[in-house]
């Protein structure tokens, strides 16, 4: 997912909405972990005493069950994302299409993925690669705003 999302080549042009674009890129776009020691620990399995079988079948579906949130979270996170990307590629396919059909396939390519430490890390690259598009959407777009000032005067 990293490799795609980091493929993408931001216009110097001009998103009428740089505002929101901005204050975006300052937060975070989803209410997950904050820190990723908190989503590794999270989601990293531990060695544990013995549980027995009830007590672990319920630790796995917690896990699952919070594997699957952060998922949708960052699926959800890119869609959110992709709204800002409104200009055609060479084949004159909206960009935005272009990163919801790539997103959509990655996710279901990894749909079926157990190992935690490959969730966990396809989950970082993710939200890393996430918040990299959007810093570098914002940064063409400050930069092209003062670009059109300092041509302005």
């Amino acid at each position: 997912m990293t490799t795609s999302l980091q493929k993408w080549r931001i216009p110097l042009r001009l998103i009428k909405r740089y505002d929101i674009v901005f204050s975006c890129s300052r937060r975070l776009l989803h209410e997950g972990p904050d820190t990723i020691e908190e989503l590794l620990d999270r989601h990293i399995v531990k060695k544990e005493k013995h549980l027995d079988d009830e007590e672990e079948e319920l630790l796995n579906r917690r896990r699952l069950t919070s594997t699957r949130r952060e998922a949708l979270g960052l699926y959800r996170d890119i869609i959110r994302a992709t709204r800002f990307f409104m200009w055609p590629d060479s084949r004159g396919v909206l960009w935005r299409d272009v990163l919801r059909e790539n997103a959509r396939k990655e996710f279901e390519e990894a749909r079926f993925e157990t190992d935690p430490e490959i969730i966990t890390r396809l989950l970082i690259g993710g939200h890393d690669a996430v918040q990299s598009a959007i810093d570098k959407l914002a940064e063409k777009q400050r930069q092209q705003i003062q670009k059109e000032r300092g041509g302005g005067d």
